[in-house]
């Protein structure tokens, strides 16, 4: 099962790519360093969920705070079955449900989240709601480590663990970048395991390209017995697959062309003959 989730995370940067290049448009390396952790979730047996009943009171939730990797999250739930794989030819289509930031209006998403900050927000509300309605479900967020300068993300983390929310698990893809550079060369976040703890969270760290490590962690959060929300720290490579997007902050927010396209297309069909 591992071995296929991790082919699969290939065929999805292939298909992320492709989206983004047609498009013109798109965070590609945002949504590269992702990949693993969303199709752990997804494909991992880890949520709660029904692409034909995307409404389904019981679902567990799944909040993509960083919606800059809206490509990452569409061309999940469309291989879930959401909705046709053909509809992700509409990404950054003027009039088009399947905009550069993720937006609701696509089936399968929660919330249009593009405000760094607000969807952990969001998050944290539906898990205080579920206690509170004593609805069983899991609330899941995925944040970028760039957004954690946000104020709001530490606010919500304050309110989080005053209210005991062992309901929501909150995932960081901690790629080491965000728009203009590396984190650690404008204001250092670490060390962020320590930091989260002192604001009353559980904190696990693991490596977010090993589907090993993911499964692990995301398997025993149903059976975890603490009062607090938990924090998983993952660790990741921003444009992970494409070596020359890797660890590269001018790639932020921009789509290959021509050549570098093409590269980059027959280096992730090579690591996917691969694995």
């Amino acid at each position: 099962m591992k071995k296929q989730l991790k082919k699969k995370a290939w065929d999805i940067r292939k298909h992320i790519l492709n989206m983004c290049v047609k498009a013109e448009t798109g965070h590609v390396t945002s949504s590269m360093s992702c990949v693993d952790i969303l199709v752990a979730l997804y494909h991992g047996c880890i949520l709660r969920h029904d692409p034909k009943n995307p409404d389904w009171s019981d679902r567990d939730r799944f909040i993509l705070s960083k919606g800059q990797a809206s490509p990452a999250l569409y061309t999940v739930l469309a291989d879930c079955g959401y909705f046709n794989m053909k509809e992700l030819d509409k990404f950054a289509q003027k009039d088009g449900n399947f905009g550069v930031h993720l937006q609701n209006s696509v089936p399968g998403v929660e919330i249009t989240c593009g405000s760094l900050g607000q969807g952990f927000g969001f998050a944290a509300g539906t898990a205080l709601a579920a206690k509170k309605n004593r609805d069983l479900f899991l609330t899941f967020t995925l944040l970028g480590d760039g957004e954690c300068y946000e104020g709001s993300i530490w606010e919500t983390a304050m309110f989080a663990s005053h209210n005991h929310l062992n309901n929501l698990v909150a995932i960081i893809d901690r790629n080491y970048l965000c728009v203009t550079d590396f984190t650690e060369n404008i204001v250092s976040l670490e060390p962020m395991n320590e930091r989260w703890r002192s604001f009353g969270w559980d904190v696990e760290c693991i490596d977010g390209h090993s589907m090993d490590d993911l499964l692990d962690v995301l398997g025993r959060v149903r059976s975890r017995r603490s009062t607090q929300p938990l924090l998983i720290i993952a660790d990741t490579i921003k444009g992970e697959g494409v070596e020359s997007f890797c660890y590269q902050p001018v790639c932020h927010g921009i789509a290959p062309k021509g050549d570098d396209a093409k590269k980059a297309l027959a280096e992730l069909e090579r690591r996917c003959s691969y694995e």
